[in-house]
């Protein structure tokens, strides 16, 4: 007994102290802080279930930030409480992430786990443009990074535009500049200066020629060519205008026919990089849910999809696909147009999927507890049913006295009538 109620005030104290480096920010804030500052904010709502989900992951978040010297600070902020500081941030869903940094703000779309949020703060928080002064830095930068855009030359325009983007991207991705002589000598540049993304093993130049916007060329080439794709990636691969080849896996254990699907994907990405890398990114889902509510349907795992994040469209094999050579007839027709793209967001789309998560939401509550199921549906409905009876009362009434009006207008035109009749005969 005594051990936890020792464990359980530990508890506490570590809750506490962990509370002491997040400040409770209001609508004050903006006239307070310095110039200089940078904050790392969270904008939630007491009834919001992901927010107290976040809530100790967030703590755990300032205690670290703080103990490792960090100099960005960690606020959170009540958007019911403090509405002018919501709306001065343009802040619609809960919760929302942001890094304000010398007044310019950097929205967090990634998933809200301690590792994503911090490696944001990192990157925000650092130097746009990290420079590596020996192979040494370069070697561990590699280490650390599955894709890294590298400036390699002397101050030019390239720079500046490099630069320009950088600001625009770094949410994303990190950026690096260097000198030739601390790249690997196997890294072959036809001249100088350039950009150079390192991924996937190999390396690509950027050509203006042939790759137009540096910007566009970077928001495209910041992602592996195949990887593991979660809802939150996926979303971000969407402003890239790729499309996304997924396989589709189980959660827990990837049985052969699972594993199959997952090496096919990732052999077409392999060997076939040069053909359908403008076009496509590659990559495996273990959670389906995403998908589920794209297609509005619960899908059969293992599973091959394209999906085209730009409109919410989405591609399905017109047969099965076992072998390399249909997987690529598959891409091959979504290019050409032969394979009809399905979904999409028009109005008809919208409110089928506002159906389907209607009832993904409340068929769990039916089944597990059926009565409050139907109090929850209840109450609405019945609430709709009083309002349409009351508007249906007010028209009737509004009707009775229109017709009342009309029967007192009949009636005095008719006495009307009767007295001109009168003094005619007269």
């Amino acid at each position: 007994m005594l051990d936890r109620r020792s464990s359980t005030l530990l508890t506490v104290l570590l809750f506490v102290s962990a509370s002491a480096f997040v400040e409770e920010l209001d609508d004050s804030f903006m006239e307070r802080k310095g110039a200089e500052d940078i904050w790392l904010i969270k904008f939630y709502a007491p009834w919001c279930t992901f927010c107290k989900q976040l809530d100790p992951v967030w703590h755990q978040i300032g205690s670290e930030l703080r103990s490792l010297g960090s100099p960005v600070q960690v606020g959170k902020s009540d958007a019911t409480a403090s509405p002018g500081l919501a709306k001065e941030f343009r802040i619609r869903g809960y919760p929302a992430i942001l890094m304000l940094k010398k007044d310019v703000t950097y929205n967090y779309l990634g998933p809200r786990t301690k590792d994503g949020i911090m490696d944001f703060a990192d990157r925000v928080a650092g130097p746009l443009i990290r420079s590596l002064t020996s192979l040494q830095l370069f070697q561990h930068a590699m280490s650390r990074h599955d894709v890294m855009f590298v400036y390699v030359g002397a101050t030019s325009q390239l720079k500046t535009n490099y630069t320009s983007a950088a600001e625009t991207l770094i949410i994303g991705t990190y950026f690096f500049s260097a000198t030739r002589d601390v790249l690997p000598k196997a890294v072959s540049l036809a001249s100088l200066p350039a950009v150079v993304v390192f991924k996937d093993g190999t390396y690509f130049t950027y050509s203006e020629e042939h790759d137009g916007d540096l910007t566009a060329w970077i928001n495209t080439e910041r992602f592996p060519t195949f990887s593991q794709i979660d809802s939150y990636t996926l979303y971000a691969m969407g402003d890239s205008g790729k499309l996304v080849l997924l396989a589709m896996l189980e959660q827990k254990h990837l049985w052969d026919q699972s594993l199959r699907c997952k090496s096919l994907v990732e052999g077409v990405a392999a060997e076939h990089r040069d053909t359908y890398r403008s076009s496509f990114y590659f990559g495996f889902m273990e959670d389906s849910s995403y998908i589920n509510g794209l297609v509005m349907d619960d899908i059969i795992l293992p599973y091959f999809i394209i999906v085209n994040l730009s409109n919410d469209g989405y591609f399905l094999p017109l047969g099965a696909v076992e072998t390399e050579q249909q997987l690529l007839d598959f891409m091959d027709g979504v290019l050409d147009g032969s394979v009809e793209i399905q979904g999409g967001n028009g109005v008809s789309q919208r409110i089928r999927r506002f159906v389907y998560d209607t009832k993904v939401t409340l068929m769990p509550i039916f089944t597990k507890a059926p009565l409050f199921g139907c109090f929850l549906l209840g109450v609405p409905l019945s609430v709709g049913v009083f309002l349409c009876y009351l508007c249906c009362k007010r028209r009737s009434s509004v009707d009775d006295d229109d017709d009342d009006d009309d029967v007192a207008l009949i009636a005095t035109l008719s006495q009307r009538r009767k007295k001109s009749g009168n003094k005619k005969s007269d």
